[in-house]
């Protein structure tokens, strides 16, 4: 082998130190976080189960007065805007509260992978759980006899704008309480949003000055506005809209401000 061939043969296989282009980083830790989360049992319960089993239930067994109309067109809504609750927030609230208290997001944080691209990350990874959680339970609300109406582009701005304000909230208190904390926190909020929330249980239900408070929770705003599109056919819920980003902004800017990584 001549000096040159040897050259071009070593420049070939000679590595090329230096981080990866971070749109491929932000790839790969988005896939490890969605199979993470696929992979944990407790977080299936909580994102797949219990809303599906919440969405047969109530659909076959006449437990709640939904109005008139058939049940199922009153609970599809509300259980899609429990399965964003259950991801965008329980979920990455109680992971991400754990990863931190094991110092996985301190020796993260010092990786080429930028914070601000970690975060990216973790909103992707919760993003595709969603897409899967949607197409099951609208699949299953298909087969108990749903019958959606409405604009499409208004349930995705429902839905985008939903999980920003969860997931800014689940941040918030990943990022400033004990893991612990949050994971007794984070099961409570869940469980006070299901039954306050408008989700299962209409808002109607409950009394005038409850009511007014109940509304403005980002929980209601996203149940009430996917239920007026999809069940109601109604145009674009700006009011719903209005108060799920002022939710995000909130959410998202403090855990911004505030999100410890130790």
């Amino acid at each position: 082998m001549t000096a040159t061939e040897a050259g071009t043969a070593t420049g070939t296989f000679t590595p090329r130190p230096g981080a990866a282009p971070l749109p491929r980083m932000i790839r790969a830790q988005a896939a490890l976080e969605t199979r993470m989360l696929l992979r944990n049992g407790e977080q299936l319960l909580l994102t797949v189960v219990i809303p599906t089993l919440l969405l047969v239930l109530f659909s076959a067994v006449d437990i709640v007065d939904t109005g008139a109309g058939k049940a199922v067109d009153f609970l599809a809504p509300g259980v899609l805007a429990l399965a964003v609750l259950s991801t965008a927030f329980t979920g990455q609230a109680i992971a991400t509260g754990f990863e931190r208290r094991y110092g996985v997001l301190k020796r993260l944080a010092a990786s080429p992978l930028p914070r601000w691209g970690l975060m990216a990350a973790k909103t992707c990874s919760v993003l595709v759980t969603e897409v899967l959680q949607i197409v099951l339970l609208t699949v299953i609300a298909f087969a108990l006899g749903w019958s959606p109406q409405g604009n499409p582009l208004a349930v995705v701005l429902l839905l985008v704008l939903g999980t920003a304000a969860f997931s800014g909230l689940g941040l918030l208190m990943a990022g400033t309480l004990k893991a612990e904390a949050t994971l007794a926190a984070a099961n409570l909020v869940f469980l006070l949003l299901l039954v306050g929330g408008g989700v299962i249980v209409p808002l109607e239900k409950f009394p005038d000055a409850a009511q007014s408070v109940l509304g403005l929770l980002p929980i209601s705003a996203l149940s009430d506005g996917l239920r007026e599109v999809l069940q109601h056919g109604a145009g674009v819920p700006w009011a719903d809209l209005g108060i799920l980003a002022a939710w995000a902004v909130l959410g998202l800017g403090a855990a911004a401000r505030f999100f410890r990584w130790e």
